[in-house]
């Protein structure tokens, strides 16, 4: 990486408290509302060890070129770069831990420039990295970012405006990484912010029309509702495998010596129901609440809503996906958590897809992680709780046939008990004795990988003529209208087994 005398350098601010000058830079242009963020992230940064007068080079060696968000984000990005011809701006995409993909420049300056401090693919520059920063702070909050000048925590960045967005994944709502825009500071323009805003939400929208034209996953809207007791009664609850009960008395014994507790598994394992079920069994008639956290522009209220009851006696707030809150609202968490702890029971419980996902600011508080399978490595889980789901919504006892009944139990339940709650419910309001016929076609696909709707259209059709009473291979292909060869080949494409679909 080769200097050059005659382009432009970063402008490093020289100050002798960091905190108030940003305070005042806040201040000077009316711009208060921002300020809580950026401290936060000056605070962390400083809590990181980052260093103040430089960037620290970390390199990973090694970009995933072939991921969908590099595909799509590259190519938003070069069509956004014809536009910007001759513009010192520098386009970016991250990952989702700040991994740079990919850089387009055609302005030999800044690339020089960014390349002194590390800006480049392959470098890291989360705020753990590079202290506070435009795409770090974007990941570390999951909002868009604009960070100026002397905002930066690391001088060596205070030459750079940086204007970050998230990208979501469209269909899990994960955070996929950043899209990041960086400019000279003096030549700012408050259009910055904006271009990032539309390049990353066409990167979603090219994610999602990429990914077999699946169905966008909705926003999270943050609900806050009342777990009621007839939802969690132990006597309600079917005896299932060692597998969760171990789990369920692990919490319990935590909650009876006042610990904080932490339940991690897969989306829709029943980590909720878990939770509730042990504080129920330790006090029965304790209220309880489920809070679950909302887009990140709507935290703020999320969090007005129901923190005030962490206060009320005989009140515990279960707080699930916690691995999806902003950096500030797990810090301000962290703050009220502490606060409300005592002697007793602590008065909120924690869910996450994994220990690690627990945000930094969170971890302190957690006691005792409680690990939850997913249902696919609990089959023994399938049939009482397919039972227990059709009760509850039937009204009464539902039976399942032999054969539907080793459906079930086959299948992988990729979205664990949420998935077959819902396969249940549809098929209970169809019939008392569930049969394969009720069982929607994905009970019956052992595809790896997504279908696109054409695909799934097909699938469907061949499981429907299949599963018809009376029908063989040789009846589907007629009525489907292909030959048995091909209905052969289409059937080990979709994963579909002839004898699972017969009664």
């Amino acid at each position: 990486m080769e200097e050059s005398d005659a382009e432009p350098r970063p402008r490093e601010a020289e100050v002798e408290n960091p905190q108030v000058q940003v305070t005042r830079s806040f201040d000077a242009r009316g711009a208060a509302a921002i300020a809580p963020r950026l401290r936060a992230s000056w605070q962390r940064s400083e809590r990181y060890g980052v260093p103040e007068d430089e960037v620290v080079p970390v390199f990973s060696g090694a970009v995933d070129t072939g991921s969908l968000l590099y595909e799509c984000g590259t190519e938003v990005l070069r069509g956004l770069q014809t536009t910007l011809a001759n513009e010192p701006i520098s386009l970016m995409i991250t990952d989702s831990e700040g991994l740079v993909l990919s850089r387009l420049c055609t302005d030999a300056s800044i690339n020089r420039s960014l390349d002194r401090v590390h800006l480049a693919p392959g470098f890291y520059f989360a705020e753990s990295n590079a202290g506070t920063n435009g795409l770090g702070l974007a990941l570390a909050d999951r909002a868009p970012s604009l960070v100026r000048a002397s905002e930066h925590y690391c001088t060596d960045l205070r030459g750079y405006t940086c204007a970050a967005v998230p990208v979501l994944d469209p269909l899990t709502g994960a955070l996929a990484g950043s899209v990041n825009l960086t400019t000279w500071s003096e030549q700012s323009s408050g259009l910055l912010l904006a271009l990032a805003q539309a390049a990353a939400g066409n990167t979603a929208a090219l994610m999602l029309a990429r990914a077999s034209g699946r169905i966008a996953r909705p926003t999270p809207r943050g609900e806050v509702f009342r777990v009621y007791a007839d939802r969690v009664d132990p006597g309600d609850v079917p005896r299932l495998s060692p597998a969760w009960t171990t789990a369920v008395a692990e919490a319990h014994t935590a909650f009876g010596a006042g610990r904080v507790v932490a339940v991690v598994g897969e989306p829709g394992a029943g980590k909720t129901a878990l939770a509730a079920l042990a504080r129920r069994e330790l006090r029965p008639r304790e209220r309880l609440l489920n809070a679950r956290p909302p887009a990140p522009d709507d935290v703020d209220t999320w969090l007005t809503l129901w923190t005030p009851e962490l206060a009320k006696d005989g009140t515990c707030v279960i707080v699930s996906g916690v691995e999806a809150l902003p950096a500030w609202a797990a810090e301000e968490l962290a703050r009220r958590f502490a606060e409300v702890r005592g002697g007793g029971p602590a008065p909120f419980v924690l869910t996450s897809v994994d220990a690690g996902s627990v945000p930094a600011a969170l971890r302190p508080l957690v006691d005792l992680v409680v690990e939850l399978p997913g249902l696919r490595f609990r089959p023994d889980d399938v049939l009482p709780l397919a039972h227990h789901f059709a009760r509850r919504d039937r009204g009464r006892d539902v039976t399942f046939t032999s054969a539907a009944s080793r459906a079930l139990t086959a299948f992988d339940w990729p979205e664990n008990a949420k998935q077959l709650r819902r396969v249940v419910r549809e098929a209970a309001s169809r019939s008392d004795v569930i049969d394969t016929a009720h069982l929607p076609a994905e009970v019956f696909s052992g595809v790896g990988h997504r279908l696109s709707r054409l695909q799934a259209m097909e699938r469907d059709e061949i499981v429907r003529c299949l599963s018809e009473p009376g029908a063989t291979v040789v009846h589907a292909a007629e009525k489907l209208g292909m030959g048995r060869a091909t209905l052969y080949r289409k059937m080990a494409q979709y994963g579909l087994n002839a004898r699972q679909l017969k009664s």
